[in-house]
C-alpha cells in the first residue's frame, strides 16, 4: 500500500497544481516518493529563543520585540522604512528594502515575534532579512500553538524557479499527515534498536518539521543508516542469488595459457601473473563469478582479460569481449587475431557496420561454436547473436554499459563468468557499494619500461612555451593531442573550442604538421578513418573533444595539452593523461588553465600535477565531486542518494556493509525475517536465465 502511494504523482497532493507540479518537476520531483525525500538543507530554529543581544553573536535573533519607532531614509525610488524594535536585552534596526507597507503593519507600540539575521552596521545591530507576526506583551517563545511561523523549527528546502519555501512545506506537511502512517521499517528492529534510530516514520516526520535540533540530528543519522543499509542489503543478496542458483565448474590443463605466455616477448608483471591466478580460481568454482578488475591505462588489463579466456576455451566455453567502442574493439581483435591464431583458436569481430553477409557469417560460426572467442561493440547485444556455449564475458571499460545492457549480452550463456575491466581506479567506497557483490582485483604495476608521464602546468596567456615544445616533439619524430571542452564556440562561455583551434594549429602554428579533428558529431566512419590514421603515424597532431579519453593506443604519442583544463573533472583528465605513455618513450601532459580558478579548480591541478596514481586520484575526485559517474552506476539508477554521502559517511557504510554480513550469516535466505522490505528484495532480485537446451 505504501509503495504503492510513493508511486503517485505530485499532482495527487492536495495544494499542489500542474504549475507546482511543472516546477517541481526541474527538481526532478515527479512522485510523492520524490517529494517526501525532498529533504531540507537547512532549517531556521524558530522554537529556542534567541535575544537581541546576542544576534551578533549568532548571527540570528529569535525573539518577541516591541516596536519602538519608524523612520525613513533615502530619496524617491530608494526611499526605504527603517523600523526600531527592542526586547528585554537590546535594540535594533529592521531595515525595510522593498518593504515599505511595513509602516501599516510594524506600528509603533505593537510586539512581534521577529527572526532574522543580523549583523552589525553603521555602529547598529541590523537586519534585512527577517520574517514577524504579531504577539501581544504577554507572549513569549516558544509562541503559542496556533503560530504556523514561529515557535518551531522550519524546514528550508532547496528550490527552483515557481517554487517556495510554503509550498514545499504544505505539500510535504500533509504528505506527512497522510501516506506516511502506513510507511514501513526498511531495517530489521535489532539494528534499529542496537543503534537507537527512530523507526522510519518518525525519522520522516522528524527530519522534515523537527520538534528539537536533536531529534533533526536522530532522524538524520537513522535515515543515512537505512540507506546504506539498503543498499548494502541489495548488494549482498545479488551475491547470495549468484550463488544460490549456481554455475559451472570449467576445468583445463593450462595447455592455452601456458603456450600464450611463451609466446610474449617480454615477462608479465607480477600483478597481471596474480590476478590471472584469480581468474583461474574463478572458473573451477562452479559458482558463477562476477570480478571487476582495476587498473590504470596501459597497465595490461586486456592481456590478462584474455588468458583467462583461453582457459574457459580450453575447457570448451566461448568467450565474448565487449568494447565501448568499435574502432577499439577492432584493435583489440586484430592483435588478438595475430596472437592467437598460432595456438588454433578462432577468434571473430563483430559490429554494427559490417556488411550483412559477413554479419550473418560470424552470427552461424558462433552458434556452432567455430568461433571461440569473438571480440565487438554493442552488436554482441542484438537478438540475432546466439552462442553455442557463452562461458566469459569481458566487458572493456564497463562504466560505459548500464546494468540491463550487461545482462543482456550475460544472459546469450548458462550463467557465464564475468570480467568488467576498468581504468578508472575506483575508490573504495564505490566499491563496496556499486560492486559491493563482485570479486575485485587491482593492477597497480605498470608493465616494464614505461616511465611516469610528466605533467606541466601552464597558465591561458602562455601557451606558446607549450606549443614550442610539442614542436621539438614532433620533429623528434612523434605525435600530440590537443583535447578541448566544446566543440563549437560558444556564446555563453569565452572558451576555445576545437573546430576553431583545429584551424589555427593547422594553418598557423604548425603549417608543416598534418593535423586532424575529430568529435562526437562525426559520424562513425570518420572518427574511425581519422583516429586509424592518427594510429598508423599518418596523423601528426589530433585535435579532439574528450571522445579520445577512451580510444586506441598509440605508443608514438608523447604529448598530451588539455587547454581549460579546469572545465575537466580529475577522472577526465587522467583518462586523457593515460592516452600518452604507452611505451618507452618519455611522455609529457600539459594542462592549460584559465588563471580564475575555483577551489575546486585548483585542488584538480594541484592533484594532477603531484600524482600519477589513478587510485590516488580517484578518491580525490570522489571527496571533490562525489560519486558522479565513477562507477557507471548514474546510467543504471543504482546509486542516487537522498541523505546519505560516501566520503562523509564512509564509516556508516562500513559498519552497515558489516551488519549485513551478520544478518546473512544469521539467515541467509531471510524467509523468516519480519520486515517486509526484506523479504520484497529477496523475492525481487533478478534470477539468472535458464541453462538452454543442447548445453554441453
Amino acid at each position: 500500500m505504501f509503495l504503492r502511494q510513493m508511486r503517485q504523482p505530485v499532482l495527487d497532493v492536495k495544494g499542489v497544481g500542474r504549475k507546482t507540479a511543472s516546477a517541481l518537476e526541474r527538481l526532478d520531483i515527479r512522485t510523492i516518493g520524490d517529494l517526501l525525500v525532498h529533504y531540507p538543507r537547512s532549517y531556521e530554529n524558530r522554537k529556542d529563543p534567541v535575544p537581541l543581544v546576542e544576534a551578533h553573536r549568532q548571527g540570528y535573533a529569535n525573539t518577541t520585540v516591541r516596536v519602538l519607532s519608524q523612520e525613513y531614509f533615502g530619496w524617491g525610488r530608494d526611499r526605504t522604512l527603517k523600523v526600531t524594535v527592542s526586547d528585554e536585552t537590546d535594540t535594533a534596526s529592521l531595515v525595510c528594502f522593498g518593504r515599505n507597507f511595513l509602516e501599516r503593519v510594524l506600528l509603533p507600540g505593537k510586539f512581534f515575534f521577529l527572526y532574522g539575521s543580523f549583523q552589525m552596521r553603521y555602529g547598529e545591530l541590523q537586519s534585512s532579512s527577517f520574517d514577524t507576526e504579531a504577539a501581544t506583551e504577554e507572549d513569549s517563545l516558544p509562541a503559542r500553538e496556533s503560530s504556523k511561523r514561529f515557535g518551531r523549527i522550519l524546514p528550508l528546502y532547496p528550490l527552483t524557479t515557481g517554487l517556495s519555501q510554503q509550498h514545499l512545506r504544505n505539500a510535504v506537511g500533509r504528505i506527512l499527515q497522510g501516506v506516511v502512517r502506513s510507511v514501513e521499517d526498511e531495517i530489521p528492529s535489532t539494528f534499529r534498536e542496537f543503534y537507537g534510530f527512530l523507526p522510519k516514520n518518525r525519522a520522516l516526520r522528524e527530519i522534515h518539521f523537527p520538534e528539537t535540533m536533536q531529534n533533526m540530528e536522530l532522524a538524520r543519522k537513522s535515515l543515512i543508516y537505512e540507506e546504506l543499509f539498503g543498499l548494502q542489503l541489495t548488494v549482498a543478496l545479488r551475491a547470495e542469488r549468484r550463488k544460490q542458483e549456481g554455475g559451472k565448474a570449467y576445468q583445463s590443463e593450462g595447455n592455452l595459457c601456458s603456450a600464450f605466455f611463451e609466446s610474449l616477448p617480454f615477462e608479465p608483471t607480477a600483478d597481471q601473473k596474480r590476478v590471472h591466478q584469480e581468474i583461474i580460481e574463478d572458473a573451477l568454482s562452479p559458482e558463477p563469478a562476477a570480478r571487476l578488475l582495476q587498473g590504470d591505462v596501459g597497465s595490461g588489463k586486456t592481456l590478462v582479460a584474455l588468458t583467462g579466456a583461453l582457459h574457459y576455451i580450453e575447457a570448451g566455453g566461448q568467450a565474448a569481449f565487449l568494447a565501448p567502442t568499435e574502432l577499439l574493439a577492432k584493435q583489440h581483435a586484430e592483435r588478438t587475431r595475430k596472437s592467437l591464431e598460432g595456438l588454433g583458436v578462432r577468434t571473430g569481430f563483430l559490429s554494427g557496420s559490417l556488411p550483412e553477409h559477413e554479419r550473418h557469417k560470424i552470427q552461424q560460426e558462433l552458434q556452432t561454436g567455430e568461433i571461440q572467442l569473438v571480440i565487438g561493440t554493442h552488436a554482441l547485444f542484438s537478438e540475432q547473436v546466439h552462442f553455442k556455449h557463452l562461458a566469459f564475458v569481458i566487458i572493456d571499460e564497463q562504466q560505459r554499459f548500464g546494468v540491463l545492457q550487461r545482462l543482456k549480452l550475460t544472459g546469450k550463456g548458462y550463467r557465464p563468468d564475468t570480467l568488467l575491466l576498468t581504468a578508472t581506479p575506483i575508490p573504495r567506497t564505490l566499491t563496496m557499494t556499486a560492486f559491493g557483490d563482485l570479486r575485485v582485483s587491482v593492477i597497480k604495476t605498470m608493465p616494464p619500461g614505461r616511465k611516469p608521464v610528466e605533467t606541466h602546468l601552464a597558465k591561458i596567456g602562455n601557451e606558446q612555451k607549450v606549443y614550442d615544445f610539442v614542436e621539438r616533439e614532433l620533429q623528434a619524430g612523434h605525435q600530440a593531442y590537443f583535447v578541448y571542452p566544446l566543440i563549437n564556440k560558444s556564446d555563453r562561455m569565452e572558451l576555445k573550442d576545437a573546430q576553431q583551434m583545429h584551424q589555427r594549429l593547422a594553418g598557423e602554428i604548425f603549417p608543416d604538421y598534418r593535423v586532424e579533428l575529430v568529435h562526437s558529431r562525426k559520424t562513425e566512419e570518420e572518427k574511425e578513418k581519422i583516429m586509424a590514421d592518427f594510429a598508423k603515424g599518418d596523423v601528426d597532431i589530433l585535435v579532439a573533444t574528450s571522445v579520445v579519453e577512451v580510444g586506441v593506443d598509440v605508443a608514438n604519442a608523447t604529448c598530451m595539452v588539455v587547454e581549460h583544463a579546469e572545465r575537466f573533472g580529475l577522472s577526465a583528465l587522467h583518462q586523457l593523461r593515460g592516452r600518452v605513455g604507452r611505451s618507452g618513450y618519455q611522455s609529457f601532459a600539459f594542462l592549460v588553465y584559465h588563471p580564475d580558478l575555483t577551489d575546486a579548480g585548483k585542488e584538480r591541478l594541484r592533484v594532477m600535477k603531484e600524482s600519477n596514481d589513478g587510485f590516488v586520484i580517484a578518491e580525490k575526485d570522489l571527496a571533490i565531486r562525489g560519486p558522479g559517474d565513477l562507477s557507471g552506476t548514474r546510467q543504471s539508477g543504482f546509486i542516487r542518494f537522498t541523505i546519505a554521502e560516501l566520503v562523509r559517511d564512509s564509516e556508516v557504510l562500513v559498519q552497515a556493509k558489516k551488519d549485513v554480513e551478520t544478518l546473512m550469516k544469521k539467515d541467509p535466505g531471510l524467509e523468516q525475517e519480519d520486515s517486509a522490505f526484506l523479504r520484497r528484495l529477496m523475492k525481487e532480485a533478478p534470477p539468472f536465465p535458464e541453462e538452454p537446451a543442447g548445453t554441453a
